[in-house]
């Protein structure tokens, strides 16, 4: 085979192994020796250099050569843009052996050890006292979380059950029904008023995840925020939304 001179430094070819389906596409210098190569295919490919059998095959992908000389460079060979260079693993590896990562023994730790570390995030946020560990925001935190659930609490309390209302929610238009259920709930923090809805602009059947709050048809029950809602004299107004 005669080999020809190349002017262009480093070569784009695509790599592929026994030991795995894929195709990586590469970028190498040509200077490399072939030893040097296998050296940059070890971590590509999982086949340890001493194992690799390389084969050289053209853009059309027919087989060109072997790239066997262990100290040629690899621009000795009519190695082009576009070529694939397979990799044969002798090692008596398997193929996909590298790809099922459920084989790979999984590293892990304990808490207490991982606390002990110096060199991990949550050591770090301890240091510098961020986020969690930042004792005085989370302090401040909590009392504007007290602060909020009193507000609610207070409103919350000048809400009868039974009490006609209106709902005035944001990005939505006024909607009237009698209040059903006052008070804290397992699905979110804080104070919830329970709407029965006169007609079905609601989102439950007044049961939230399971748990039963108050009874009403499906689509006319509803949780707002005391804030939302106003008590009065509220009579029923007809929709339309029972017309054909």
């Amino acid at each position: 085979m005669e080999v020809t001179g190349v002017s262009a430094p480093t070569v784009t070819v695509f790599i592929s192994s026994s030991l795995n389906t894929f195709r990586s596409e590469k970028r190498y210098s040509r200077s490399l020796t072939i030893a040097e190569f296998k050296c940059k295919l070890e971590l590509l490919v999982g086949s340890p250099a001493s194992c690799m059998e390389l084969e050289l095959y053209g853009v059309d992908d027919k087989f060109y050569s072997k790239l066997d000389q262990e100290d040629a460079l690899l621009g000795s060979y009519p190695v082009d843009d576009g070529c694939r260079i397979h990799v044969i693993d002798h090692s008596g590896a398997r193929l996909g052996e590298y790809e099922d990562v459920s084989r790979v023994e999984k590293y892990t730790i304990s808490q207490e050890a991982y606390d002990q570390r110096q060199d991990t995030v949550r050591s770090f946020l301890k240091r510098s006292k961020l986020g969690r560990y930042n004792e005085e925001e989370r302090a401040q935190q909590e009392v504007e979380a007290a602060q909020r659930l009193a507000e609610e609490k207070a409103q919350a309390s000048s809400i009868p059950v039974g009490s006609r209302c209106e709902v005035r929610a944001a990005g939505h238009s006024p909607r009237r029904g009698t209040v059903m259920y006052v008070g804290l709930t397992d699905f979110k923090p804080g104070y919830w008023i329970g709407v029965r809805y006169d007609e079905p602009l609601g989102k439950n059947d007044g049961s939230v995840n399971g748990k039963r709050y108050f009874e009403c048809q499906a689509k006319y029950g509803a949780f707002v925020k005391p804030a939302v809602v106003t008590v009065g004299d509220f009579p029923e107004e007809d929709y339309g939304l029972d017309e054909i």
